[in-house]
């Protein structure tokens, strides 16, 4: 696999730091994720029915774990050993926790020149914001996505995902393999650093470009485009369907399949700027034209003719449907406690592809297989469970016990 021999600590907890390190499980890495005695707080965290959390299952999946209490000594002088043989740490304690420890950048990169140490943050690691807890609820609200979202009818709205904390994580390990090779060319590794905030920024694409061109605030046009018309969600006679007609082509093409050619003639709707300027107006014409068949009519119709336009769908027709089935954007992951459905792999590679290669881990399911890699002989590690410097949680899929 593409990331085959790469050793990876992952510290991390909850969604943006584990999101990151699952991305490079997925294709091959040896991930070994390090637990509180507690364990990740998302294995218990948001609806958990009978069996383990898919929560938890999900973002932990091709991993191994190893349950270390790294306020004691002896748990700090195991983290070190691991950074020491890993090439690539990724860590999501606020700033200033992991160099509290003793197990910051500094320290560590003068145990392993090589290693490239990767921080999510909320805020960023230095700036007047670095010490204030963040969350994606907070980090939606600061950076301006919110007032994006919904329309101007409502108060600004939150995405009903943690986009931040994925964005995050999808950026962390984008830092990542481009850091690795960096590190191809000189030997050394490096610092990475992302946060929720930023990457939220990042994405605003054409509406940061309408700010800084015109000083104006782009409005809430909910399901309406910001520069398109008609563009959005149209009722046919069962249900809503997604309309995106976006170029000039597509315009002609959506009037030719509603049978309302003499619109691209019409004064009013001539040009992108005269749609947008009356969108109420083509709004409602074609409006009333879908109105008049069925969403599956419709689709076949629009889609025949070269419309982008798709059903709104909600998660369980999502993941039902033959194209997303076909993608395998579906996967079971066959867990100690029973099988569990989560998202497959978003990106597909032709000869080295991503594969479910193991489960999630049970809480320190391999804490005596890890310290046996990192040389401990027996005796060290028991006298390391004595102390509750390391631990592991009984479960039917606990391979290693000790003595």
């Amino acid at each position: 696999m593409p990331l085959t021999g790469l050793k990876v600590l992952d510290l991390t907890r909850v969604v943006s730091g584990p999101f990151c390190t699952m991305l490079l499980a997925d294709f091959g890495a040896n991930v070994i994720k390090v637990e509180a005695p507690d364990g990740d707080p998302s294995r218990v965290t948001g609806i958990v029915g009978a069996g383990e959390n898919p929560y938890f299952v999900n973002l932990n999946r091709n991993k191994r774990t190893i349950t270390i209490d790294m306020k004691q000594e002896r748990g700090k002088e195991i983290v070190r050993r691991m950074a020491q043989a890993s090439d690539v740490l990724v860590e999501n304690f606020r700033p200033g926790v992991m160099d509290r420890l003793g197990l910051g950048y500094k320290a560590l990169s003068a145990l392993n020149p090589a290693l490239i140490y990767a921080a999510v943050t909320g805020f960023g690691k230095t700036g007047p914001y670095k010490d204030r807890p963040a969350f994606d609820f907070i980090a939606q609200a600061m950076s301006g996505f919110m007032s994006l979202n919904g329309d101007r009818t409502m108060p600004s709205l939150r995405v009903g995902i943690p986009i931040s904390d994925t964005i995050a994580g999808l950026y962390a390990a984008f830092a990542i393999l481009a850091a690795l090779r960096e590190r191809d060319r000189t030997g050394r590794g490096q610092e990475i650093q992302t946060a929720m905030v930023d990457g939220l920024i990042s994405m605003f694409t054409f509406a940061s470009a309408a700010f800084f061109s015109t000083g104006q605030l782009p409005p809430r046009n909910g399901n309406d485009h910001m520069v398109v018309a008609p563009y959005g969600l149209f009722n046919a006679s069962d249900g809503p369907i997604a309309i995106a007609p976006s170029t000039e082509k597509n315009w002609q093409q959506l009037c030719t399949a509603l049978k309302q050619e003499h619109l691209m003639t019409d004064p009013r709707f001539d040009s992108a700027e005269k749609r947008r300027e009356h969108r109420s107006d083509i709004n409602a014409l074609v409006q009333a034209v879908i109105g008049g068949r069925t969403r599956e009519e419709w689709i076949n119709r629009l889609n025949q003719a070269g419309v982008p336009c798709g059903p709104v769908n909600d998660l369980s027709q999502a993941f039902a449907d033959p194209q997303v089935l076909h993608q395998e954007m579906v996967l079971r992951s066959l867990q100690p406690g029973g099988p569990v459905r989560m998202p497959g792999f978003p990106v597909k590679l032709s000869n080295t592809p991503a594969r479910l290669r193991k489960p999630s881990p049970q809480v320190g399911e391999h804490t005596v297989e890890i310290l046996r890699e990192l040389g401990y002989q027996e005796e060290d590690i028991e006298r390391l469970f004595k102390t509750n410097t390391v631990s592991m949680a009984p479960s039917p899929s606990t391979a290693n016990t000790p003595n």
